[in-house]
């Protein structure tokens, strides 16, 4: 009896509403599953997740590392294919660093006045882990 071979790549598809982000055959993928990070390989099991904001990293085929900032969606994980849908994602390099270290500041600025009953504290803490992940992703630019 034969042994079905494990897909050594598979392919990756990053899709938001308004374009397609990523179409690559790849060997790794690790993205931000709603109950935390998780990895897939050719031949994974297959699976279905909801996705939280965070980095997305995955491994072309000659070892080259990307990555990713991708917002809340879902992920359709299969032996030879993970299709995410996210509701907004970023390559490193189409970071606008100027535009993301004015946000930091921006929710640096809301927390600092606490005190103050007109300041959301979950969405001024949730843009500052926004703006430090689309910092720290852009600094890993190819």
């Amino acid at each position: 009896m034969a042994t079905a071979e494990i897909p050594r790549t598979f392919l990756l598809e990053v899709v938001t509403p308004q374009r397609l982000v990523v179409s690559e055959e790849v060997e790794e993928v690790i993205a931000p599953g709603a109950e935390g990070y998780f990895g897939v390989q050719g031949g994974h099991l297959p699976f279905m997740t909801t996705l939280r904001f965070g980095e997305l990293a995955y491994r072309r085929a000659r070892g080259e590392e990307r990555h990713l900032t991708v917002s809340w969606g879902y992920a359709e994980v299969l032996p030879t294919r993970v299709s995410v849908l996210a509701e907004a994602a970023e390559r490193s390099e189409e970071i606008d660093t100027a535009r993301a270290a004015e946000a930091r500041d921006r929710a640096l600025a809301r927390l600092a006045k606490l005190g103050d009953s007109t300041v959301d504290f979950v969405r001024a803490q949730e843009a500052l882990t926004r703006a430090l992940l689309r910092l720290e992703v852009a600094g890993k630019k190819r």
